[in-house]
């Protein structure tokens, strides 16, 4: 990075750290830190340049075309119009143009670093009190996202195979590692949706170093796997996950600790195709598992049976019931890419090339890591969990006060202090319904819109209608 005039970067950077209550003395205030955008801006190579769409300027109105419930680039700019007038200076052009080649100019290295550090800081920074017996634990779950149907995007990421040519769209598989304290995303991995190697296995493999002795990784029976278990454990790291289904447990067997709770040994298994012979043969014989049988009890449901494998042995310290209890915990990550994906709106994402569709992700989960960051302030302040706040109602708080952090917090730290707290306890109102009897059939009673799906692609539709041919 070069040629910064340093008073013009650190007033943009106090402006777009101010937006997401990162000045003053709250806690949580340093998770976007000048020294993380200056990592990321020099790790990224790019050149400043005093332009109207620097790239701080660049990233604060990516982040409020992702926080606002209109997407559209038009809105983003003329957003920055309102804010250039306010401040009594000269109102760009209305013309989103400019606006998209600054986007295109920011490497996608600058949007993943101040992503992952925002939400690796946040995780580090969190109260012990928030820990599971003191040791962080990692929620991993994967899910997709969808994209316009343009020959980039369907070259990178192809429509799933049993889909028409000109009638699907391009698809990515993504995964991620959510912290269970906070809520922050640490990573993410993104691939096609099919194909060798295409899954959430291989794309934990890659994410394995975000890994620290002493942690302990949370996921579904997908992940249930002998080869990333022995690996995760080579690293010090303990595995949570239901039994999967090509697994039988017998109690009758291994070492007992209780009823249905035994430690076996699981044999190596052949070489998986997606592992070379070299890493193969440094795997141990065997894998040391403690299976367990459990309850989990949900009004409204039948009782649920499952079998939990997990390398977490000691029966004393961790219990069937501590087990069930943190397995049933991972259901927050399915709630966390509900806030990612409908809250947030990532599930379609809307940029034309795979670049800029991923630049567009990489936004999306710095936004939620931000918005996380402020509830984990207010979660401090009020001595609660963060989990209890509900993160849309906390969005949307945080979206109906950032015109009046921009326009009257500019000069005045003590009014600026005031927002700041009326706001975190506004946020606090909005905590998670605690509904135990809720149950509702998964039915919608609004009926959709009576139009004809489209069966043929759309060019060839619009051709027949120039032609007067009508569909049956």
């Amino acid at each position: 990075m070069c040629h910064i005039n340093q008073g013009w970067f650190r007033q943009q950077l106090q402006f777009l750290r101010r937006q997401f209550l990162q000045d003053g003395e709250l806690p949580f205030s340093n998770v976007l830190s000048e020294e993380v955008v200056t990592q990321a801006l020099h790790a990224s190579g790019i050149s400043w340049k005093d332009r109207i769409f620097s790239p701080l300027v660049t990233l604060w109105v990516f982040l409020g075309q992702v926080l606002s419930a209109d997407h559209s680039c038009r809105v983003a700019v003329a957003r920055l119009i309102a804010h250039l007038i306010s401040r009594g200076q000269s109102p760009c052009s209305a013309e989103t143009g400019a606006y998209c080649q600054a986007r295109k100019r920011l490497p996608e290295k600058f949007f993943s670093d101040v992503a992952r550090q925002t939400g690796r800081k946040l995780d580090a920074d969190v109260d012990p009190q928030w820990l599971w017996k003191r040791r962080r634990v990692y929620v991993y779950d994967g899910s997709s996202v969808s994209m316009p149907d343009t020959p980039e995007n369907q070259s990178e990421y192809p429509q799933p195979v049993a889909q028409k040519p000109g009638l699907g769209f391009p698809l990515a598989r993504i995964a991620a590692v959510f912290s269970l304290a906070c809520g922050a995303i640490l990573d993410v991995g993104i691939c096609r949706y099919a194909g060798k190697g295409q899954s959430e296995l291989g794309m934990l493999r890659t994410l394995m170093n975000l890994f620290k002795p002493g942690d302990v990784f949370l996921a579904d029976r997908l992940m249930c796997a002998w080869t990333e278990m022995v690996m995760l454990k080579q690293r010090g790291v303990d595995c949570v996950c239901r039994l999967t289904s090509h697994r039988k447990a017998d109690f009758r067997h291994g070492k007992r600790l209780g009823q249905d709770d035994h430690i076996v040994q699981w044999p190596k298994p052949p070489k998986p195709r997606t592992l070379d012979k070299q890493t193969y043969d440094t795997l141990p014989e065997f894998l040391t598992i403690r299976e367990c049988r459990v309850q989990v009890k949900k009004p409204g449901f039948r009782v649920e049976t499952l079998i939990i494998a997990t390398t977490l042995l000691d029966a004393d310290e961790f219990s069937k019931d501590d087990l069930a209890q943190l397995y049933c915990a991972r259901w927050n990550a399915e709630l966390d890419l509900r806030s990612l994906k409908q809250t947030l709106q990532m599930d379609v994402l809307r940029c034309k090339t795979p670049d800029l569709i991923r630049k567009e992700l990489w936004t999306h989960i710095l936004v939620y890591n931000l918005i996380r960051t402020i509830m984990a302030q207010a979660a401090s302040k009020h001595c609660i969990e963060p989990r209890s706040i509900s993160f849309k109602g906390a969005m949307q708080t945080l979206e109906a006060f950032q015109p009046m952090i921009a326009l009257r917090g500019e000069h005045n730290s003590e009014f600026r202090r005031s927002v700041y707290q009326h706001l975190l306890d506004a946020i606090v109102i909005h905590s998670v319904a605690d509904r135990p009897d809720r149950f509702e059939p998964r039915r919608k009673k609004r009926r959709p819109k009576p139009y004809d799906r489209l069966m043929k692609p759309r060019h060839e539709a619009k051709r027949e209608m120039l032609k007067g041919v009508r569909d049956n």
